[in-house]
């Protein structure tokens, strides 16, 4: 067995053109297949080829349950390589789904993780040094590297095959507070990674954001650098020197790497407590900024910030995407920023410098005691917004003239405004919610066509502070009511008395909640925007029987694949896989998958020559299953 799986993944047969050794297809994060056997003319004939289990359930012993399967797999040689809902790593053959081997980490032994995804892990890294090669796992805190033949850990990689991430940083931290659900970067022989942590703590020092580059061979710490910056470049922004406690500022969402300059791309989320900033008045760098950095060095290039002080938990989400794009100056090498907000942000990658202008514009004040939102925020000029910005009276769903008596009612007594309007005691209703706009998803870029394609999501959310009780994970004087707030992430909210309670299940706003937008970055047109996927639990509502739904689309994080051969894949966080036209956004084919694709696909060509499109679907309370479709042999 080891000897055939190291002929599988000799150096020598990888291929881009067939392989996805990236979890984003490719270090800029394009998502882009050059494989063209599936088409147009021939998708409708897709059928199941195989579907892989986890096997894996919630762990009374351990009090832990699997989070969602959102993995997208490696495939290299033919060999794909994934992590599961509790981060373990396995290792399948591409042609037929059999397990070749796993590997388990023992995350659960630590116990449930705390952040709002549990043991969701999306995907794992690759590196090879010509002869052999490793595969690398962030769990928790944990950077481990294995043996891509075995599945066993390299002894000689930092302490018995692993390093910890949680060791060293600006401040000592709870390791059972610190995370990762997205994979490593590898530039030549670094591994770089970044942290997660959950949203809902809010205390002085916890878990900050450094980014850390280790030897791939050995695990020796290379380089870190804090989004935070601790004195210095940036530190003026952080008001009574508030850089010397604040946390989070992290990235954990996947980076993307301009392999040959040697630069990476940060996605940087929002500083602790993400709601309320009055403790670290001021722009807050570089917190929900695009950085680059040199890979080498950890040296910080250049910048942007796309929020000043946030206090919507609008993170940056997602890889940034790099491509080549022909202007009317001639060729750029660019990164685009998908954003929460549903703008995107396009820079030249080496300088930094915006496509098209960007412009300071003016939005709300805050009315909390304490807070001081920024005066302003800065806005692309083009591309235009593709998602719903704001959130007003005209914006409530209106299905039926009951339902939109209800929602109008509901609505006016929250605070409502344009896209940034601040938190709130009496609760903002804020739109995009808090999974944007673009989730970790992220776009999608044809570099033979120069079109972006963006998944977004429009559901707004309830942003309702008050006044926490003291605890070892909340000490601020005002944190968000997640309780009110999620139940207005997309639900229709009713009086406790009101006969029409069952409503509490239908979106407040209007449809679409989910679109695939395609932008022209050639000119920062859009070229189509369609409703993408559907919602069922809406349209077969029983307040909604006999009622003409327009398209719904639906809600989620999860993007789009496009390929050479003039198709895009996608689930948008449905329940069925998708194949649209990339020329016009037209739904070709489309298969159920028996639980939520909360996954980005991928796809790969075996080396009997079938071209193969996988998907991740269920995990947490649902069966976790990798499916696997071709056309019949």
């Amino acid at each position: 067995m080891r000897r055939a799986l190291l002929a599988l993944l000799a150096p020598a047969a990888l291929s881009a053109q067939t392989d996805w050794p990236v979890y984003g297809g490719d270090p800029g994060a394009m998502k882009y297949s050059a494989l063209a056997d599936l088409n147009p003319g021939n998708v409708g004939r897709l059928t199941k080829l195989w579907e892989w289990s986890t096997g894996e359930a919630p762990m009374a012993q351990w009090k832990t349950r699997p989070g969602l399967f959102q993995a997208t797999p490696l495939m290299i040689g033919d060999t794909l390589f994934l992590p599961t809902s509790y981060n373990q790593v396995a290792a399948l053959n591409a042609a037929t789904g059999r397990e070749y081997w796993r590997f388990d980490p023992r995350a659960y032994e630590a116990g449930q993780a705390p952040n709002g995804t549990g043991f969701v892990h999306r995907g794992v890294a690759s590196w090879s040094d010509g002869k052999t090669r490793r595969i690398f796992l962030n769990s928790r805190w944990r950077l481990i590297a294995l043996d891509a033949a075995t599945g066993r850990p390299i002894p000689s990689f930092g302490a018995g095959g692993e390093v910890d991430l949680a060791g060293d940083l600006v401040w000592q931290v709870n390791r059972r507070r610190y995370t990762n659900t997205s994979p490593p970067v590898v530039w030549g022989n670094l591994v770089i990674v970044g942290n997660g942590v959950a949203d809902k703590f809010a205390y002085k020092n916890d878990p900050p954001g450094d980014i850390q580059a280790f030897d791939a061979r050995t695990g020796k710490r290379i380089w870190k650098w804090s989004p935070i910056p601790q004195g210095g470049d940036g530190s003026e922004t952080w008001e009574n020197e508030s850089w010397r406690f604040t946390g989070h500022t992290n990235v954990w969402a996947p980076f993307s790497v301009d392999v040959a300059r040697g630069l990476v791309y940060l996605p940087v989320s929002t500083p602790s407590n993400d709601w309320y900033g009055g403790a670290r008045k001021g722009d807050n760098l570089f917190a929900e900024s695009l950085v680059c950095l040199d890979a080498r060095t950890g040296e910080k290039l250049w910048h942007f910030q796309t929020v000043h002080h946030g206090l919507w938990d609008y993170d940056l989400p997602t890889a940034p995407v790099l491509g080549r794009v022909t202007q009317p100056g001639g060729p750029v090498d660019f990164v685009a920023m998908p954003t929460k907000m549903g703008m995107l942000f396009v820079f030249d990658r080496v300088t930094g410098t915006p496509l098209w202008p960007v412009e300071e514009r003016p939005v709300p004040a805050s009315d909390v005691l304490g807070e001081r939102a920024a005066p302003t925020q800065p806005f692309p000029t083009k591309p235009a917004p593709y998602a719903r910005q704001g959130f007003s009276a005209t914006d409530v769903v209106d299905f039926t003239p009951a339902l939109k008596e209800l929602a109008t009612r509901t609505v006016t007594s929250y605070r409502t405004g344009p896209l940034f309007t601040p938190p709130s005691l009496q609760g903002t209703v804020a739109s995009p919610g808090l999974i944007g706009g673009s989730g970790w998803g992220g776009g999608a870029y044809d570099p033979e066509t120069g079109i972006i394609y963006l998944k977004a999501t429009n559901q707004p959310a309830l942003l309702k502070l008050v006044t926490p009780p003291p605890s070892d994970s909340l000490d601020a004087a005002y944190a968000l009511d997640f309780t009110a707030s999620l139940d207005l992430n997309a639900k229709l909210l009713s009086s406790p008395d009101d006969p029409q309670r069952a409503a509490a299940s239908l979106p407040i706003s209007k449809p679409p909640y989910g679109t695939l937008t395609a932008i022209d970055l050639a000119t920062g047109d859009h070229r189509w925007q369609v409703p993408l996927g559907d919602s069922p639990e809406i349209r077969n509502h029983p307040l909604l029987k006999g009622v003409a739904l327009p398209p719904l689309g639906v809600a989620g994080a999860p993007g789009a694949i496009v390929t050479k051969g003039g198709l895009l894949f996608a689930t948008g966080g449905g329940s069925a896989l998708i194949a649209l036209d990339k020329a016009t956004g037209k739904v070709l084919w489309q298969a159920p998958l028996g639980a939520i694709g909360y996954a980005n696909p991928m796809t790969y060509r075996t080396r009997a020559g079938q071209q193969v499109v996988v998907i991740a679907t269920g995990g947490g309370a649902a069966p976790a299953k990798l499916q696997a479709f071709s056309l019949p042999r």
